[in-house]
């Protein structure tokens, strides 16, 4: 790759990157060590064909190669750590821990989704992409897509209200 490509493809990692992180860690169900090597795993892939998608949609590549990865990904039985019910309570400062208790409780939700039902969750509604974008990330059919969705969402409807436990 000449270097003027290089210098648009770092330029492209450093603008994206917390993007691109955050998006692996929601499709990974929160895991942020499998988040990262999701964002590099296709980060390379995206290099070898840079010269072919820097003007195009590069973004979009990346989101389709993340949404098929973490899908593999998902599928395995083994990644050499044990899951706890509850992680460790830890002191967080100021008003921040009830954001923080919420959106953990957001992403152990959508860890217990199917890989498809999170991806397409997280793609509609965090990434705020339409139907088709949506269907074309994942590789199915609009209808398709939809139905993962809809699924996706009232799975995390149940998961988060069986999760409060009530008061009294």
């Amino acid at each position: 790759m000449e270097r003027a490509g290089a210098g648009e493809f770092d330029e492209f990692v450093a603008a994206r990157w917390s993007a691109l992180l955050h998006l692996a860690r929601l499709l990974t169900g929160g895991d942020r060590h499998r988040a990262e090597d999701l964002v590099q795993e296709s980060l390379v892939k995206l290099w070898f064909v840079w010269p072919k998608v820097a003007e195009g949609a590069p973004e979009a590549y990346v989101r389709k190669v993340m949404v098929r990865a973490a899908a593999r990904s998902s599928r395995r039985r083994w990644w050499g750590e044990r899951p706890t019910e509850r992680l460790p309570e830890s002191p967080v400062p100021g008003d921040v821990s009830a954001t923080v208790a919420e959106r953990t409780r957001l992403e152990a939700a959508l860890g217990r989704l199917p890989a498809k039902q999170r991806a397409a969750v997280v793609l509609r509604y965090y990434q705020d992409l339409p139907e088709g974008q949506v269907a074309a990330a994942l590789g199915c059919p609009v209808g398709t897509a939809r139905s993962h969705v809809a699924r996706g969402v009232a799975r995390l409807r149940h998961l988060l209200s069986d999760a409060v436990e009530p008061v009294g």
